[in-house]
């Protein structure tokens, strides 16, 4: 464990930490689990091999990168905890669940265990351009698993179908073809099956002549962007291009949406990539739409623990779940809709209305499904 730790040491330059605490005084997570970021950091530095319950609280991280944000320093805690998640996934000391997401996007290049043949079942009837069949296109919609496999999501994707040939986009998708970004394996530890996507990811690109990709989820968005490396693409979230669509009048709305409005900034695309104006712009835009500000917003809004592979893991953690404590505020708003531009962020916060009984009170939309009632 000693030299495990001067790896981490060196390779996260910890010796900068002034265990100052702003670190875990911003987590998100720790307003209900005993995830001490100061902490783990300063163990770390002095060698001393954490308990076995602290070891579990790693995985109670969303890497929502909060932390990293936070440190004064520069030093960044959760690339350390992903490090520290890599070496016990090396022991095989992970869930079960989560061991099959990780063989299943090895396997079939999606996290949910379903077989790659299905992958684009939610396009029929939709007329979409596939590029794995010889169409071509100028714009490659990169669909993600979750938009591609769970139903609640594939209606945000169907929607955004809409929108895009409303606006005459040029777009299409790769089918079947299409494989997992690699983010959240990357972020439960696992390099090395990151590395493998990255590869065959841009080799896949590259095939294809893609050089603009637009994304529905802001984690496949944040790792095209910033962690695939040797390609050349450009790379959009979908509240940039349709907010893009609204500026440029290619994308105009005619109908009023009655609607008292809120907006869920998630991690990926608020705090790791700055996107704050463009899904407001969106809002905003639509008629009859009344948006009003959750007061933990932009880079203090609440992480719904969705990311860093938490969709796949059950969290020991006990207490009032993020995503309820959001669902909670929304409803003490009054306002009607929850809105979101994430699908793990979507489905943890749909679920919360349900825990905390407010499946009637309000309603958690993607803001493309808020946008194409508007046209």
């Amino acid at each position: 464990m000693e030299t495990l730790n001067q790896d981490f040491i060196h390779k996260y330059s910890l010796l900068g930490c002034v265990q100052c605490g702003k670190c875990t005084g911003g987590c998100p997570v720790s307003l209900r689990a005993h995830l001490n970021v100061r902490q783990m950091v300063h163990k770390t530095i002095i060698q001393r091999e954490s308990e076995d319950y602290e070891k579990k609280r790693l995985w109670d991280c969303t890497t929502c990168s909060t932390c990293n944000i936070l440190c004064p320093k520069g030093v960044k805690p959760a690339d350390l905890i992903m490090g520290m998640r890599g070496a016990m996934v090396e022991e095989g000391r992970l869930q079960p669940a989560l061991r099959d997401a990780l063989e299943s996007t090895l396997k079939h290049g999606n996290p949910w265990g379903k077989i790659r043949e299905k992958r684009s079942e939610w396009t029929e009837g939709t007329d979409i351009k596939n590029l794995s069949d010889g169409d071509e296109a100028e714009l490659l919609l990169s669909v993600c698993c979750t938009a591609s496999f769970d139903p609640r999501v594939q209606e945000v994707a169907k929607a955004l179908v809409k929108i895009l040939k409303s606006a005459k986009v040029n777009f299409g998708v790769l089918g079947n073809e299409e494989n997992c970004c690699g983010s959240e394996g990357k972020r439960v530890g696992e390099e090395g099956l990151f590395e493998i996507l990255m590869e065959d990811n841009s080799e896949l690109f590259k095939k294809h002549q893609i050089n603009q990709i637009l994304t529905i989820s802001p984690h496949c968005y944040n790792s095209f962007k910033n962690e695939y490396t040797g390609v050349d693409f450009e790379v959009q979230s979908h509240p940039q291009l349709i907010a893009k669509l609204i500026e440029d009048k290619k994308l105009t709305f005619s109908v009023e949406v009655e609607k008292v409005v809120t907006y869920h900034d998630p991690c990926f695309l608020g705090k790791q990539n700055n996107v704050y104006d463009e899904p407001r712009k969106i809002l905003t835009s639509i008629p009859g739409v009344k948006f009003v500000e959750f007061d933990r917003s932009r880079e203090r809004s609440l992480c719904c623990e969705g990311g860093g592979g938490r969709m796949w893991m059950e969290s020991e953690a006990r207490g009032v779940r993020l995503a309820e404590m959001r669902v909670k505020e929304a409803v003490s708003m009054n306002v009607q809709v929850l809105a979101t531009s994430c699908p793990f962020c979507l489905l943890t916060l749909e679920d919360a209305t349900k825990t905390t009984g407010n499946e009637e009170t309000i309603q958690v939309m993607d803001i493309v499904e808020l946008a194409v009632c508007a046209i």
